[in-house]
């Protein structure tokens, strides 16, 4: 911040003689400096490496979310549009036998008219708004011969399933129109935080971009020193139930290179599609982190891990929101390659687990698919551990 003039007190003295006039004419110029550098703060201020930083980071985790929203209501919209179609479909289907129901009325009518028999009451029927009134208010039904009743049952039937499924559409549409605006409103918001970010980005010096990216480098050897601490903690329980498994006779299988838990493996059923989804997200690095993405040439967060247990024949849910509860919760300490593990308490990022207290996931937009510590962000970052399968 630029050093601002402090305001003399009144009554200042110049040379031993106090002078009013002068004093008054200070406070006043002190006044309008004040106002100006209230109305207008210096240009030459700007946030320092660490504000940027942070507010680029939150940025990204806001954008994230919102994705995490974009696709909860994108697959709420396709199912909802699949299911518009689907009841338009049968209204187009009713309708038709409607009108099938309606010809052979008026083949009844047109046969009483030629006879002579019945034909202003049957015609009065078949322009009448309700037919169920209309038989309600008078006994036609009673000289109407049983092909004839038959077929007006089948209209009135007939009308009021086309009224029903004509209702359904409507409400299927007006929730598809509720859907299509949420899915606008939630790609605006993450276009227009990455926006930010991006600006915020470009105003860095190529100076501030290295230190920042010095920065991030020992924020990444920090997270991995305490994913080697959690593989070390690991490794001793895995060690101490060792010798008890010998005894009882039970062995011990071990899980996917790299990592066991303190309670042991999942099982070798869970273990063999583990090892299909770790080969399958490896086969990933590299690709891109594009909102919205499932792949095959780039991901988003939930669409990597989507995609990940895809491969191994397990099918989770598009967003992180219910992915968490696809499977079973399990404590970090008992955490297994293969398993996912979300962070932040609003549940908008999960990576794959794959031992040593590494993850492979989709980070961020600007970012590739990559190995990285669980515990990039800080342990208070993870939210929960799932076993999928």
């Amino acid at each position: 911040m630029a050093p601002h003039r402090k305001p003399r007190p009144a009554g200042t003295r110049m040379a031993g003689i106090r002078t009013p006039g002068l004093a008054t004419a200070a406070l006043t110029s002190v006044a309008l400096l004040s106002q100006t550098a209230n109305a207008a703060p210096p240009t030459d201020d700007k946030p320092s490496l660490e504000d940027v930083e942070k507010k680029v980071d939150d940025l990204y985790r806001q954008a994230e979310s919102a994705t995490e929203k974009y696709n909860a209501a994108k697959e709420k919209t396709t199912k909802q549009r699949t299911r518009v179609g689907t009841l338009l479909d049968e209204v187009a289907q009713r309708t038709q036998k409607l009108n099938d129901a309606r010809e052979r009325l008026g083949a009844f009518a047109a046969a009483q008219y030629r006879t002579g028999a019945s034909a202003p009451d049957t015609t009065t029927f078949l322009l009448a708004d309700s037919p169920q009134d209309y038989f309600d208010q008078t006994q036609l039904t009673s000289r109407l011969t049983d092909h004839q009743k038959d077929a007006v049952d089948a209209y009135v039937t007939e009308q009021a399933a086309t009224t029903t499924k004509r209702q359904e559409a409507s409400q299927s549409l007006e929730s598809l129109t509720e859907s299509q605006s949420a899915l606008k409103t939630a790609k605006a918001t993450v276009q227009r935080k990455l926006a930010t970010a991006r600006e915020l980005l470009s105003k860095l010096t190529a100076d501030e971009k290295a230190r920042l990216a010095a920065i991030e480098k020992e924020k990444q050897a920090a997270a991995d020193r305490t994913a080697e601490e959690l593989a070390r903690q690991q490794a001793a329980a895995a060690q101490q139930a060792a010798p008890q498994d010998s005894a009882s006779g039970s062995g011990s299988t071990s899980g996917s290179t790299g990592s066991t838990g303190s309670s042991g493996p999942a099982g070798s059923s869970y273990s063999t599609q583990a090892g299909k989804a770790l080969a399958f997200a490896r086969a990933q690095i590299g690709k891109p982190y594009v909102w919205g993405a499932t792949g095959p040439g780039s991901y988003d967060c939930s669409g990597f891990t989507q995609a990940v247990w895809k491969a191994a024949g397990v099918t989770l849910p598009r967003t992180t929101y219910d992915q968490v509860n696809a499977g079973t919760t399990v404590s970090l300490s008992n955490i297994q390659p293969g398993d996912l593990v979300f962070f932040y308490g609003d549940i908008s990022h999960v990576g794959l687990y794959i031992g040593n207290g590494m993850m492979i996931h989709a980070p961020k937009p600007g970012a590739y698919v990559r190995e990285e510590s669980i515990f990039y962000d800080g342990e208070s970052a993870i939210h929960s551990v799932v076993r999928p399968a």
